[in-house]
């Protein structure tokens, strides 16, 4: 029988369960609707620990909300959310802000505060946890923006950096926290072929340096391609396909495989 790292790495299809250990997610029979729109049907889905898992789909296919689900801005319809051993749908406000500092969340744009340098940035995130220390705050700066090439931009503004740039300085303000979970939503949108690649491979070696989860929503096939453990594909509300690049490159589905073919 494969184990769990096996099945993690090499995406083996087998009848055994992919994870046999812990989850940091657990998501079974989620449904969401609005009004008499469903949006998602009844979706199941794992992370295993240290995993990145890549999530295809066309538009409206339900990405953005299963994420908002996932960290509690929306309340299922249906179904069992767990996130890093806890329910999420019944956490009280207190429980669910503790959850949600153990997440990081990259947002298409970075998302950082235009009225401060990188370094503020940086800092911000920090004066919101129990890190108060200057010179504590002052290394794990330095040491997240080192671990994004980006050391030498600690003072500029978000105005004088690149589409690239940003992006690493949205990916160093979140490492900061030294999430459990990051939520990766479209990181390669906007950006050129080789900076695009460039961002794909350090998600690669963040995950490898922190062990962190991930779950990474993209159209970026080469980005897919880099980043991915495992791949699940949505349609119509529920996971159609799931296996690794190769195996969803070669599916029979020709549906599936036209993601692939670009």
């Amino acid at each position: 029988m494969a184990t769990q790292e096996q099945n993690i790495t090499e995406g083996a299809l087998t009848d055994e369960p992919r994870f046999e250990g812990d989850k940091t997610v657990n998501i079974q029979g989620l449904k969401k609707a609005f009004g008499m729109h469903e949006v998602l049907k009844g979706v199941d889905l794992q992370i295993g620990k240290a995993e990145n898992l890549v999530v295809l789909g066309k538009s409206g296919t339900g990405k953005s909300v299963l994420i908002k689900c996932m960290v509690g801005l929306l309340q299922p319809d249906e179904g069992r959310v767990e996130v890093l051993g806890q329910e999420v749908p019944k956490l009280k406000e207190d429980d669910l802000n503790q959850v949600r500092q153990k997440i990081g969340f990259l947002f298409q744009s970075a998302a950082l505060y235009d009225s401060m340098t990188v370094r503020e940035n940086l800092e911000f995130a920090l004066r919101q946890s129990k890190v108060k220390d200057k010179a504590e705050i002052d290394k794990l700066v330095e040491e997240a923006l080192d671990n994004v090439g980006l050391k030498e931009a600690i003072d500029k503004m978000p105005s004088e950096l690149s589409g690239g740039m940003r992006k690493r300085a949205g990916l160093a303000r979140t490492i900061i926290m030294r999430p459990e979970l990051i939520l990766y939503d479209e990181p390669s949108t906007g950006l050129d072929p080789i900076t695009s690649r460039e961002i794909s491979e350090l998600i690669l070696e963040i995950q490898k340096k922190y062990k962190t989860s991930s779950l990474i929503i993209t159209h970026d096939i080469e980005c897919a391609k880099i980043t991915a453990n495992r791949i699940i594909v949505l349609r119509d509300g529920v996971v159609t396909a799931e296996g690794t690049f190769e195996e969803l490159e070669n599916s029979e589905d020709e549906w599936v495989r036209s993601f692939f073919n670009k």
